[in-house]
């Protein structure tokens, strides 16, 4: 793939909020076809509204923790505006809260729609994409690289998306389809909104201290990224040093908030 690809096809899960949303409507304004998946009806026509009346532009209804479901929406996407050129996995649920009061349904829901819908996706759209090329990306997270107090399910599956697309990549080699990963910062989503009164003084200490980016910010550092067809993006000096020396880094940064 050649720096500065532009994709005809941009398959978004998780695309009516956040990130995913504010990726949409770049790729739209660069005159891509953009298909949404995601589970709330009600926020995929608010984004249907904010990408503006245009046949270019569809939304499908589907959990992608439900495997055939989102073949379906899959399906339906391609059939509408032809094989995808870029998948971008942004769907994710985090629920903060010790392992010990964690509530085992919400715990299965975070590994089922943070690391199986994203593997979902993947091979569902592997068998195309690797015969045509294209990309796929991974929205990971700075948790994926330290672990915070009461976050642990939802740290480990961000972090197994590191191992998955390390396998991947060694899965398309000699095909034209590149697979990258990113770790967005704490980003000002209607997810953030929800999990901050639920976040431990813990955890607090150590990420309250940083200003939340918004999903346009982080939306722009992706999209420049892939452009550069960089296949690992990151944010900010601290998420860079604890992707590449984090076993150096991470008793550091806890040693010095403790001290808050």
């Amino acid at each position: 793939m050649q720096p500065g690809f532009l994709p005809r096809h941009v398959i978004i899960t998780g695309g009516s909020s956040g990130i995913g949303l504010a990726l949409a409507r770049l790729y739209a304004l660069q005159g891509a076809a953009v298909s949404l998946i995601g589970r709330s009806p009600q926020r995929l026509a608010e984004a249907a509204l904010l990408l503006g009346a245009d046949s270019r532009h569809g939304c499908y209804g589907a959990d992608v923790a439900d495997f055939d479901a989102l073949g379906e929406a899959l399906k339906a996407a391609q059939e509408r505006f032809g094989p995808c050129d870029l998948l971008v996995t942004s769907a994710g649920v985090v629920h903060p809260a010790s392992l010990e009061r964690q509530d085992t349904a919400m715990l299965r829901r975070q590994v089922e729609t943070n690391l199986l819908g994203t593997i979902y996706a993947a091979k569902l759209l592997w068998p195309s994409m690797k015969e045509h090329g294209g990309q796929m990306v991974f929205i990971s997270s700075g948790a994926a690289h330290i672990g915070l107090h009461g976050y642990a399910p939802y740290c480990a599956t961000k972090a197994a998306l590191v191992g998955l697309a390390d396998s991947l990549r060694q899965e398309a080699a000699g095909t034209s389809l590149r697979i990258a990963i990113c770790f967005p910062p704490d980003t000002d989503t209607p997810q953030l909104e929800a999990e901050l009164p639920l976040r431990s003084p813990e955890a607090e200490r150590l990420m309250g201290k940083v200003q939340p980016w918004t999903a346009d910010d982080v939306a722009t550092q992706i999209y420049q990224g892939l452009r550069r067809n960089r296949h690992e993006i990151h944010f900010g000096l601290t998420l860079w040093a604890l992707a590449r020396f984090g076993s150096l880094v991470r008793p550091l940064i806890y040693r010095w908030f403790k001290a808050f």
